[in-house]
C-alpha cells in the first residue's frame, strides 16, 4: 500500500507552518532532524501520544509534505523531507528547529524519565 504524499511543488507554506505549530508534531520533526536521513519506525514516537493520536499527527505531517512515510510490512518508516522543504523554503526548517531546541514546552522523544534532568 502506497501512501499519498504531495510533490515538492505542492508543499504550501501556510500548511507547513500550521502543522509545525503543534508541539507534538514539532517534537517529531525535531527528532527526525537529529537523526538526519535515517528512517525511523513510527513506534519510536509512542512516548508522545497514543497510537491513534500518533497516527493522526504523522498523517498531518505527511499530508503537509514535511515527512515521508513508507509502509514496510506492518511498520511505517518515517523520514524528514528536508531536501524538498529546503528547496521550496530555504532556511525555514533550520530556523524552526533552532527555535524549538531547548524549548521546555516541547515533549521529549526517545528520552526515558531517568535521563530527563530536573
Amino acid at each position: 500500500m502506497s501512501l499519498p504524499h504531495p510533490t515538492a511543488d505542492q508543499i504550501s507554506l501556510p500548511i507547513v507552518l500550521a502543522v509545525l505549530g503543534d508541539p507534538t508534531r514539532l517534537a517529531i520533526v525535531r527528532y527526525l532532524a537529529s537523526k538526519e536521513g535515517v528512517p525511523l519506525n513510527c513506534s519510536k514516537f509512542l512516548d508522545l501520544a497514543s497510537k491513534t493520536n500518533l497516527s493522526y499527527h504523522l498523517a498531518k505531517l505527511r499530508e503537509a509534505g514535511v515527512t515521508r512515510s513508507e509502509a514496510v510490512g506492518t511498520s511505517r518508516l518515517i523520514t524528514l523531507r528536508r531536501d524538498d522543504l529546503d528547496r521550496r523554503f530555504p532556511g525555514l526548517l533550520d530556523s524552526v528547529i533552532a527555535a524549538a531546541d531547548g524549548d521546555p514546552a516541547l515533549p521529549a522523544v526517545g528520552v526515558s524519565e531517568a535521563e530527563v534532568s530536573v
